[in-house]
């Protein structure tokens, strides 16, 4: 297990490297600078500006210098934001967009596994059909279309909550909803088709002829390798809904993560746009690592034939 851990650890880094080294590269290759959108400036004042942030510097050295202070975790000033650094910017926006990613998973995993062991019980019945009629519109729908839908019928038509905005509990529903409707019927389909090629294995009809209930055939054969695909996708889908979605933050006027990467990007911010890059980037590589971990734990055949090393 050590070993398999230090290689994915390893893959991991490399991985960061040259998402951080394109990412640099790319930014640096676009015309113009995150002080030329502005009025135009006298040339004296420019050089100025460039010169306080090394700006003016070679490309190979503004790139080592950048290495060596993410190895810091410095991340760099902000352009834009005078006085603040981009470490400031992800501590400000990161648990706004980690508080709603969080109460999304749990209800895209509270209902969504559920609703798609229920449906492969149900194989070909009413039941399953009903669910992934509505499986298939949870996946079909856009994020940004189901923003507006809910605030027109909740907020709108309904009253029941706040239209956008931040700050009391009742302003977080309607964003945990329209993000979690996505992951919801995404792991319910995953979920069912599992459990329907599980539940054909040979193991499974073995348990049942010894007398099992289905209860217990269900919990103690099925699950545990029913779960493993919806388990293996829950990295990368935890990191998108933890850091934040910028179209939900923009459509709910919610101060998170996002809102800081748009608006980078507007204003032409380097080192915010490549800081919320690396983040971004650092915490999908280690959440995908958590989930090989514990792919790993569940299914012992990856430790035993070094497959998905």
């Amino acid at each position: 297990m050590g070993k398999y851990i230090l290689g994915r650890l390893g893959s991991a880094i490399v991985t960061l490297w040259i998402v951080i080294t394109v990412t640099f590269f790319l930014m640096h290759a676009i015309p113009g600078g995150p002080f030329t959108s502005e009025k135009k400036l006298p040339p004296e004042v420019l050089e100025n500006i460039e010169a306080r942030y090394h700006l003016n510097d070679p490309l190979l050295k503004q790139y080592g210098d950048y290495l060596v202070n993410i190895l810091k975790l410095d991340l760099g000033p902000s352009f834009k934001f005078q006085g603040r650094t981009v470490n400031d910017l992800i501590r400000e926006g990161f648990p706004v967009s980690a508080t709603i990613g969080i109460f999304a998973i749990l209800l895209a995993l509270g209902i969504g596994v559920p609703a798609g062991i229920f449906s492969a019980l149900n194989h070909n019945k009413w039941q399953d059909s009903m669910l992934m009629l509505g499986a298939i519109i949870g996946v079909s729908i856009p994020s940004f279309v189901m923003a507006t839908l809910l605030q027109f019928i909740f907020s709108f038509q309904l009253g029941w909550f706040p239209p956008a905005l931040w700050g009391m509990p009742s302003q977080v529903v309607l964003p945990v909803v329209a993000l979690s409707v996505f992951p919801m019927a995404f792991v319910a389909r995953l979920t069912r088709s599992s459990m329907l090629e599980v539940l054909a294995q040979d193991y499974v009809r073995t348990a049942r002829s010894k007398g099992l209930s289905e209860a217990m055939v269900i919990v103690r054969h099925v699950l545990k390798n029913a779960l493993i695909p919806a388990i293996a996708v829950m990295g990368p889908l935890t990191a998108t809904l933890l850091t934040g979605t910028f179209v939900i933050e923009r459509i709910f006027a919610i101060p998170g993560l996002g809102r800081y990467y748009v608006n980078s990007i507007y204003n032409r911010d380097y080192t915010a746009i490549l800081g919320v890059t690396v983040f971004y980037a650092a915490f999908v590589l280690l959440m995908s690592l958590i989930v090989d971990v514990i792919y790993a734990m569940i299914d012992p055949r990856i430790k035993l034939t070094g497959k998905g090393d």
